[in-house]
């Protein structure tokens, strides 16, 4: 009778095994014997590993526009390898300096050693971090990074610039001639395309106010690799259109059907109208009053759902969806025309079909966290649509009394304390697997403002949340990570720009900011109060189906002793000894490349990697 040995499994059955694995697991297995590294260092094991990175809202870093399709057996290797390094490292500890992120091609390094440090870190290397250039002579207004290599720029003129990292040069520019205001609507990375719009209001206010819109896209050829001619991206307008009111928010829904929609504050009604373009091709739109009220603490987002278009709303202790089925919207289609002198107008009121309405679940916080920042009467400066401004003096109150029903507690941060000031929707917008659910997060920037010393604190919150939400089960089930909060209680001063607009920035899962150091920390230096670049990742899930997330075991909140669990570990990042923090004026985040991005005033741009 043979001896029974690894040799013998049958390689089905080895691939069986190793998908109930994790990544940890695979790697022991592959140090046993040559045998099983070469059986299990195998696309189909390493796809699955992608796939449970996946299911738990990791994006993995792929160069550039790869799909990952395109990737060689050792190139998902690396990929997989490299996310999951992101993935531990940024949920259970301070992020590190990537020593070796930016070795250039032909040149060596040993731990990235060279003449350059890290602050505070005791690490010498010039590979950690790149410097590039922003626009000459122009002011940046926001960045959004698209690949490890582009870089767009949002200028304070009204232009729209494609920069090369790689080159550190503005390869194509999109300028109207006119001061405007740009925003990126949606990145389309499969398909190498970045969606904006151009907005420029021509006249009248409130409810007659008319803006000329123009839906532009950048298109990024792919490189043949017979090739050395560089192919440089290009800009187009797909569609001018024009809205009638006070716009929220655009989005683009579908581009490949060429959906758009548009949310519109009717002020004599104090309700949201929907603007949608069925078909941007066509000159027809449709404008309609959805009865959806409007009201301070009110934050929209957008998102098409099989085959509706869905209204997502939140307020302070609940979320509620709103179904707008595009069969339903064609029957209020109406002609438009391109002529000067054309103004669209609402057509009815048109009440969603139907509704979901799912509270949120809060956390019992530490005790300092429901303890106020300020024992004064607090200011709320209040930004409605179209950034009308509403104050809003709140009397002093006490602090918030401590739960008593740990089943049950109450939101700690009611609107009237604390102003939502930043809302950021964030779906995942990386490439991903048919097979893996779709779930989306919501970070919430929560402000009080001192109506004396105009100082300000903030405190966040985060969420993740379904479409359409689940409702199943959901209030009972407690492994259900869905709509339960997660926080940054301790209130804190974000750094705003000059503008005031905060320094802070998003991705799924996790969020940096540029902070005021606490004074008993550290001493000003020259009149200046000290800055630090903060840093914190939520704890992360794991989806499990259709409408249903977990807790993914990986990275922790709260305390040493497990306590406080919904708290999220803030965490201070190293930065270069070149960089001042004092003359950054836009931040960005890339968790898919783990790379924080930091514009400053002197015409450079900081992308700062860590893992």
């Amino acid at each position: 009778m043979p001896v029974p040995s690894l040799q013998n499994i049958p390689y089905d059955l080895l691939l069986s095994i190793a998908q109930h694995l994790d990544l940890a697991d695979i790697y022991a297995l592959q140090l046993t014997c040559k045998h099983l590294r070469y059986a299990i260092r195998t696309r189909p094991v390493y796809r699955e590993l992608a796939a449970s990175l996946l299911r738990r809202c990791r994006a993995l870093p792929l160069h550039g526009f790869n799909h990952i399709s395109d990737l060689s057996t050792d190139q998902l290797v690396e990929v997989v390898n490299h996310a999951a390094r992101l993935e531990r490292g940024w949920l259970t500890r301070t992020p590190r300096p990537a020593l070796n992120a930016f070795v250039p091609k032909g040149e060596e390094a040993v731990d990235g050693i060279a003449k350059s440090s890290a602050r505070n870190w005791g690490i010498k290397s010039k590979y950690w971090y790149n410097v590039a250039r922003t626009p000459p002579d122009e002011e940046v207004d926001w960045l959004c990074p698209i690949t490890a290599r582009y870089t767009i720029y949002a200028t304070k003129s009204g232009k729209a610039v494609c920069w090369d990292v790689h080159r550190d040069i503005g390869i194509t520019e999109w300028n109207h001639g006119e001061q405007s205001e740009l925003r990126i609507r949606r990145i389309e990375l499969e398909r190498r395309i970045v969606y904006f719009t151009m907005a420029k209001a021509l006249r009248g206010k409130d409810d007659e106010k008319v803006t000329q819109f123009e839906l532009i896209r950048i298109h990024f050829p792919e490189q043949t690799s017979d090739s050395d001619e560089q192919l440089d991206p290009s800009f187009s307008t797909l569609r001018s259109f024009k809205t009638l009111g006070i716009v929220m928010n655009v989005f683009t829904l579908d581009p490949e059907a060429r959906l758009l929609a548009a949310f519109v504050w009717i002020s004599r009604f104090n309700t949201i109208g929907l603007y949608v373009l069925l078909d941007w091709n066509k000159e027809e739109y449709v404008f309609v009053d959805t009865a959806i009220q409007w009201t301070d603490t009110l934050n929209l987002t957008c998102i098409l759902c099989d085959g509706s278009i869905v209204i997502h709303s939140e307020e302070e202790s609940f979320a509620c969806q709103h179904f707008f089925p595009l069969s339903v919207l064609s029957q209020h289609v109406t002609v438009s025309n391109p002529s000067p002198s054309f103004v669209p107008r609402i057509t009815t009121r048109l009440e969603p079909t139907r509704s979901i309405t799912r509270g949120f679940i809060f956390p019992v916080l530490p005790p300092d966290s429901y303890v106020r920042p300020f024992r004064q009467p607090i200011v709320h400066i209040t930004p409605g649509p179209g950034n009308q401004i509403h104050p809003i003096i709140v009397p002093q109150v006490e602090d918030v009394t401590l739960p008593t029903d740990v089943n049950n507690p109450p939101n700690p941060w009611n609107s009237q304390l604390w102003y939502p000031e930043r809302v950021r929707f964030v779906r995942q917008w990386w490439p991903t697997l048919p097979s893996i659910p779709r779930l989306s997060c919501s970070v919430m920037l929560l402000v009080q403002h001192h109506p004396h010393t105009l100082m300000t604190k903030y405190v966040l919150a985060q969420h993740y949340f379904t479409v359409p939400l689940s409702t199943s089960n959901s209030e009972t089930n407690g492994s259900d990570a869905t709509m339960r909060m997660w926080y940054v209680s301790v209130p804190f001063e974000v750094v705003c720009a000059s503008d005031q607009y905060p320094l802070f920035a998003a991705d799924f899962g996790h969020a940096v900011w540029l902070e005021h150091a606490d004074e008993e920390e550290e001493e000003e230096l020259f009149g200046r109060r000290q800055k630090r670049l903060r840093f914190v990742s939520f704890p992360g899930v794991r989806l499990e189906g259709e409408g249903h997330a977990v807790r993914s075991g990986i990275g922790g909140g709260g305390g040493p002793d497990g306590t406080f669990e919904m708290e999220g570990a803030v965490r201070t990042l190293a930065i270069p000894e070149e960089l001042d923090l004092h003359e950054v004026n836009e931040i960005n985040l890339d968790q898919s490349q783990g790379v924080v991005i930091l514009s400053v005033r002197q015409g450079k741009m900081f992308i700062l990697s860590y893992e």
